[in-house]
């Protein structure tokens, strides 16, 4: 593996997310493609990001805070579940 976060458990976890809520996102109706779609993408994306970009040489201090920038996309990728959820666009299994 050519970088750190490749390693990293988290980021696994965060980067397979990442790609189902692509897959998740394709479902959606078409009215939200620039809107809720595209949000919880950027979201669940910015997750995978800030805990790569963290990770590399950065002091422990500076990693924690991208770490906390990645939780509260992470946090945002649920509330944005949510709402697809109160909106018909995906079943509570899926949530």
């Amino acid at each position: 593996m050519a970088f750190k976060f490749e390693s990293l458990k988290v980021w696994l976890i965060a980067a397979a997310l990442s790609n189902e809520i692509d897959l998740l996102t394709k479902e959606f109706p078409v009215e939200e493609k620039f809107t809720l779609s595209l949000q919880i993408k950027r979201a669940a994306d910015s997750v995978v990001l800030n805990i790569a970009e963290g990770s590399t040489g950065q002091p422990t201090p500076e990693f924690k805070s991208f770490l906390g920038l990645a939780l509260r996309s992470a946090v945002e990728v649920v509330s944005a579940l949510l709402l697809a959820g109160m909106r018909n666009y995906i079943t509570e299994d899926v949530k």
